[in-house]
Parts: structure tokens; sequence; C-alpha cells
């Protein structure tokens, strides 16, 4: 989701990944939020997520020891350097509302797509 600072969302976008762990889902999330963002012409950025590995990852407190995580962070890396101003903020999980809404209907949408009905 990509918000203005008066909160207005000037978009927002979830979809299925398949099986992935949380920490490839945030990274593929914080990839194309950064490429949306560049998109619309965003010059200053406050990335907000509840995943404390991948917000201390992108600050450079954490090593990147994971070769999946690697791939993901040096491509979210590359996204953000379109963008000229970024801060990266750890919030808790229930401070990422809309976030969480945006998986659930994704993960919603994809159930009710599958012809097995599982």
């Amino acid at each position: 989701m990509v918000e203005a600072d008066d909160g207005t969302v000037l978009a927002a976008h979830g979809e299925a990944i398949g099986t992935a762990t949380n920490n490839i889902a945030e990274y593929r999330g914080l990839i194309a939020g950064l490429e949306r963002a560049a998109e619309l012409g965003v010059e200053e950025l406050e990335v907000r997520s509840d995943s404390e590995l991948m917000v201390k990852q992108m600050r450079g407190e954490y090593r990147v020891k994971n070769p999946a995580l690697r791939e993901l962070f040096l491509a979210a890396s590359r996204a953000a350097r379109a963008i000229p101003a970024i801060t990266y903020t750890h919030v808790r999980r229930e401070h990422n509302e809309l976030a969480d809404r945006l998986v659930n209907e994704a993960l919603d949408a994809e159930a009710g797509s599958d012809p097995s009905g599982v």
C-alpha cells in the first residue's frame, strides 16, 4: 500500500504468491510497493512493516544470510534506488491493519478460485 502524508491511499494491492515464508512474502510486498511508489513519482517514502527482520536488514542493521532472502533484498535495494529518500520503520502488527486485510482478501480470492473447493 502506498499512502500519502494525509492518509490518502494512493495505491493498494494484495495478491496470493503461493507457498512462501512470511519473510519472503514481506520482501515481495516491499518490492511491489517500492516499484509502485517509484511509478507514482514518490520522492520521500516511509516504509512501515511489522517484519522487524526485513526492516533491520533494509536499514543495514542485520546481515542477510538466507540465500533466498538475499536475492529479494538485492531486488528491494535496486527498487529503492529510484526513490531519493526512504526510511524503514518497524510497527507492531496491530498497526498494520490495511496490509493484513489486503493479504486476507488475496488469500480468500485464491481459495475461491480453487476448483477443488479446498
